[in-house]
Order: C-alpha cells, then structure tokens, then sequence
C-alpha cells in the first residue's frame, strides 16, 4: 500500500487524524460488534459518567513496519489485559481481550497508508480507550460504555530522541497506596498534569515521583517506568504495587537475562541507592527507553557517569536489541510479534 506523503522523520509525538477508527458501545449489559468508521467526534449526552466521574481508562501501543516491509504491533495481548485489569478496578464491563486485539488489529489495518515506512524513527501509535457514556448525577458506575480505538503516526516520545534528559524528584504523590497508581486510569494522568507542567517550567524533563506512603522509594515518573544499572552490571527495575506494569519494562527484563546475560532484580529500589547507580533510564511504550543524565534532588545534582551526551553502553544495548526485536531485524520469543500485513 502506497503511503501518505508524509515528512515522517519531522514528525512529533501529537496528535494527527487517520482514515478510520473503531467503535463499540456497551448497553443493556452486553457489547454489539463494533464498527470501523470515519467519524472522528464522540457525541455524548452532557451528564456522562466519564463527564462527571472520570470513569475512563485507556491503553498506549505502537505499529511498526518491519526492515521485510510488514506491519507488526508489539505484544498487543498484554495491552489486552493490563486493560481488563484497568476495567475491572473501575467497574467497567471488560471489552473481551481476543476481541480488543482484533479491534486494535483491524484499525492498524484500515490505516495501513499511515504506519511510517521502516528507517523512517517513526512508529502508529495506537490509543484504544473506554468510557462511561450514559448520565450518571448518583456517585455510582456507568450502566453504558463506549470501546474506541484511534491512530496517529508519532515521531519521538522526547524531543531529544537518544539524547540523556535531566529529570527532577518531584513533591507531588503520583498515586495514592493502595490506589489505582497500578492501572492506566485517565484520573491518573490528570493528577499528574500540575507536577509535569511545574517541572518544565523549572527545565526538567519529567519528574521522578517516590513512593506515596514513605517518600523513600523510586516509583516512576509520569509516563514511564525507571530502570537502572549497576556499577556490576546489574538490570535494576523498582518494584511497587501504585506503579504502572509497563510492557516495556517487562520485555526489557526479558532482553536484559535472554539477551544480554545480565541478572535482573525486580525490586524495591531507596532513593538513598540512586547515587551509585552507573546507569538510568526510563522506559514504556511511547518513549520506549530515554536515558537520564541527571536527577536534581531540591538542589543536589544526581550525576550518572554516562553524562548527559549520550546513552550508557548498556542501556543502548537494551534499546538497540528491543527496537532490533520490535522492527524484525532479531528474532522475537515466541508470541511477541503480532503480524497485521
């Protein structure tokens, strides 16, 4: 398929409307078949739950296009269930998980002219989401939903691209303990909107939140997970029930063991460690992995040795062999690589 006449290497990571989406609505307490359609606008009544009660939660994927010139996404069936998890900590109806990825499938195909050609740096993102959709003024669940799946081809996550970010540890609470910091609840991110507005205003690339209930453990930052490595040679990742379970992460420990032999600790990781690390950096699926450079700690600079020019050698390993396993150019474990053309 011919692709659109697109400056792909100058794209960013925004929003830019393709050819179809899909949509599905849940009533009477069963879903209908969905559809694939040209209408970009949601139209719902004014008193919604997700209006009134943020009852929304959503999911974050990449299509590539392989060196051979296939369309692949990455591991779409643990998109699948981090969502059911999502939907069932906000009592919403789950969207079955082989029919969620033949829907997130099905959009990718119907916008194929829009994935970015291989070399290109660029990826389709993929945003498949849920909503309450009938008006709920009681503090209760939504009786009806609504399933989309939209696309948008994404340059880098960071502007820098590969190059280390400085980051900030934050004042605010990403989540509260034993709240819903473990799935991707919309409210999540809307409460962390303050803190990474603050944070570029002060010249930091995201902020470096600890853990809610001591202040004395990493957790992750607004939009990804953390990962370090040891002045040994450790993989380092923190390990909390209020953070993300990124896709990412989960699959760079499996890069990290399988691929690279290095021993991997998931783990409670102190801040008081951080100094001592050779080697940080955040990873997920819009960002895949950014290094950091530098933390500043109300003050006190944290300096990983890599410095702020370029990735640590064992961070661009993992990066180069996951792209390298995500773009078809190494062989993927088994069931890692979901073919759609």
């Amino acid at each position: 398929m011919e692709k659109k006449n697109i400056d792909w290497s100058s794209l960013g990571f925004g929003y830019i409307k393709t050819d179809k989406r899909f949509v599905a609505n849940y009533k009477d307490g069963a879903w209908d078949n969905g559809t694939l359609t040209e209408d970009d606008k949601v139209v719902i009544n004014e008193c919604a739950g997700v209006l009134q009660y943020a009852q929304t939660c959503f999911e974050g994927l990449k299509a590539y296009t392989t060196e051979e010139g296939h369309i692949v996404m990455f591991r779409p069936d643990l998109n699948a269930a981090r969502m059911k998890d999502s939907c069932e900590r906000l009592e919403m109806p789950v969207y079955p998980e082989d029919k969620w990825v033949e829907a997130v499938a099905k959009t990718v195909e119907a916008n194929a002219a829009w994935v970015p050609p291989f070399g290109s740096g660029a990826t389709l993102y993929v945003r498949p989401y849920m909503f309450g959709s009938n008006p709920v003024i009681g503090v209760k669940p939504a009786d009806e939903y609504q399933f989309r799946v939209l696309t948008t081809p994404v340059g880098p996550y960071f502007k820098g691209g590969a190059k280390p970010i400085t980051i900030k540890v934050s004042d605010f609470d990403r989540a509260a303990p034993h709240g819903t910091g473990h799935i991707k609840a919309g409210l999540n991110y809307a409460m962390s909107l303050h803190a990474i507005m603050t944070a570029h205003e002060e010249g930091y690339a995201e902020n470096m939140y600890l853990d809610p209930a001591t202040r004395t453990k990493v957790e992750e930052t607004g939009g990804a997970n953390f990962i370090f490595i040891t002045k040994d040679g450790k993989f380092v990742t923190p390990k909390s029930n209020s953070i993300l379970p990124s896709i990412t992460r989960r699959s760079l420990m499996v890069v990290a063991k399988e691929y690279l032999g290095l021993e991997v600790e998931e783990r409670e990781v102190l801040f008081d460690e951080v100094k001592d690390f050779a080697e940080c950096g955040l990873c997920g699926t819009a960002a895949v992995i950014s290094p950091v450079g530098k933390i500043n700690d109300h003050g006190k600079e944290i300096c990983f040795p890599s410095g702020m020019e370029k990735m640590g050698p064992t961070i661009q390993k993992l990066y180069d062999t996951l792209t390298g396993i995500q773009m078809g150019k190494i062989e993927a474990p088994k069931g890692w690589i979901y073919t759609i053309a």
